[in-house]
């Protein structure tokens, strides 16, 4: 017991030692890998991102510029000085050069106070570069710029005429160096926020996991020692409640399991104690001179009938034990069931001529053909005509018989006596169980008899049935498969 409960206990702390190891290494790969997701795609969706709002940012510029200043530019309503003086403001708020570009490339304003860039001639730098709306990364311009820029052309016209170019700047190294500081920033804040949620989900998922398993392993150690009425109620997971539905519906059938193995020791106890005790009464009384020499035979005789009574008792539980673990083997044969019944009825005669019974035979064709257990088969009939026969009156029959339908034989052994009471019916099936009817009539009855009788069937896969009346008789019926053609 000393050990028993060292093993359980071991066995708890390795439960909850392999639990938590397990969700903590699991909790540290999520974050490592959320790490190596963030490191690997975050800065590139982020510089993307930032990318494109640039990019939309130097849309919206290019196009405020077009509408409202080039227009009064080509009108004359503004000079280059003031255009450039505008320019300037946008460079200095939005870090944006501007560059207004004629239409034959040639750089007439710039944002830019140093002015580097004026009367340059872009179509002498790159003769592509002024032909379409269009964005140009990484762009130096021949030494003009220092560090690689984003460029937006966007070509302005006036009069249904291109007469100049928008050419805005802004740096490359700003967008990769945002977003390098912001990544920083996304990193921490989803740390702060995920490995929290994550500890949340961490608990949460011990909570559902350990709980159950813990509760699950207490009910086993309950059912294990013999307490099969510990009441298991787990709650969350289906599959959880599902398994402890499953465990208590096994300790239900254990506890079903205990009761009968109690009932079937304390009926077997019972039915050896009886004869052994008058065999060993007899036995004694003979050896030590109490009953005299002329009578012996007579208790001799009794030590027999008890003898064999325990034989048959024995041989009866062997052969229930053998149906229980699937160790009987029928021998599948097609056989004449009317000849069967009709050989099985014959070892009747004698006990048939005693009580002044007629046995009927009454068969549906003169060959019916059935595939079984021919020597099983031949023990159930003998089971259920020995029993018409017990229980039958005095000048009174009993009729067996044999029906085809569809695919199926079924055989009817029906008796006019005594009945089986109401009560009693669903109880015959049991091992050990005999009727009041018998008490006291069946001294050689063993009660397994109709046990012995339906495992036969099952274990062909087939039915027995029985209908009764007290007071007018009974028929059991069985089914047999009929045999092919």
């Amino acid at each position: 017991m000393k050990l028993y409960s060292q093993n359980i206990t071991e066995g708890r702390m390795k439960l909850k030692k392999s639990i938590w190891s397990r969700l903590i290494l699991c909790y540290l790969l999520a974050g490592v890998i959320t790490f190596l997701l963030l490191n690997t795609y975050g800065l590139k969706l982020l510089e993307k991102r930032l990318r494109d709002n640039k990019i939309n940012l130097l849309y919206r510029e290019a196009n405020l510029i077009s509408s409202e200043y080039m227009e009064n530019f080509y009108q004359s309503k503004i000079s280059l000085e003031a255009l450039t003086q505008q320019l300037r403001s946008i460079d200095t708020f939005l870090g944006i050069r501007v560059w207004i570009v004629h239409s034959d490339g040639t750089i007439i304003a710039d944002s830019s106070y140093t002015g580097n860039a004026m009367n340059l001639n872009l179509n002498d730098l790159n003769p592509t570069f002024l032909t379409e709306d269009t964005i140009a990364e990484n762009t130096f311009f021949h030494g003009i710029f220092t560090e690689p820029m984003m460029s937006y052309i966007h070509p302005v016209s006036y009069n249904y005429q291109v007469r100049g170019y928008i050419v805005l700047h802004t740096s490359q190294k700003g967008i990769t160096a945002t977003a390098n500081s912001y990544y920083f920033d996304v990193i921490n804040i989803c740390f702060l926020i995920f490995l929290p949620l994550l500890f949340i989900i961490f608990l949460y998922v011990y909570y559902i996991t350990a709980i159950p398993l813990k509760n699950l392993r207490k009910a086993a150690m309950e059912y294990s020692s013999g307490n099969y009425n510990y009441a298991l109620v787990l709650k969350g997971l289906s599959e959880y409640r599902d398994l402890g539905a499953a465990l208590s519906y096994m300790a239900g059938e254990l506890s079903k399991l205990d009761d009968y193995q109690k009932k079937f020791v304390a009926n077997i106890s019972h039915d050896f104690r009886s004869p052994l005790t008058s065999i060993k009464g007899y036995a004694e009384a003979i050896l030590d001179g109490t009953i005299p020499h002329d009578m012996q035979d007579k208790y001799l005789n009794i030590i027999l009938f008890e003898t064999e009574r325990l034989n048959k008792l024995t041989s009866s539980l062997l052969e229930l034990n053998s149906f229980e673990n699937h160790g009987n083997i029928l021998d599948i044969v097609s056989s004449d069931i009317n000849q069967v019944i009709k050989k099985t009825a014959e070892s009747f005669e004698g006990s048939c001529r005693n009580k002044k019974i007629t046995l009927n035979l009454v068969f549906s064709s003169n060959e019916t053909y059935v595939d079984a257990d021919i020597g099983k088969i031949q023990q159930v009939l003998y089971n259920l005509i020995d029993n018409a026969i017990k229980f039958s009156h005095n000048n009174s029959k009993i009729k067996v018989s044999t029906e085809e339908r569809g695919d199926k034989v079924f055989v009817s052994v029906k008796d006019y006596g005594v009945g089986i009471p109401k009560e009693s019916i669903k109880k015959i099936w049991d091992r050990f169980y005999k009727s009041d009817t018998s008490r006291g009539k069946d001294k050689k009855g063993t009660g397994l008899g109709l046990s012995i009788t339906k495992e036969i069937i099952q274990t062909h896969n087939e039915n027995i049935n029985v209908i009764s009346t007290e007071g007018v008789g009974t028929e059991f019926i069985f089914s047999l498969k009929k045999s092919e053609e």
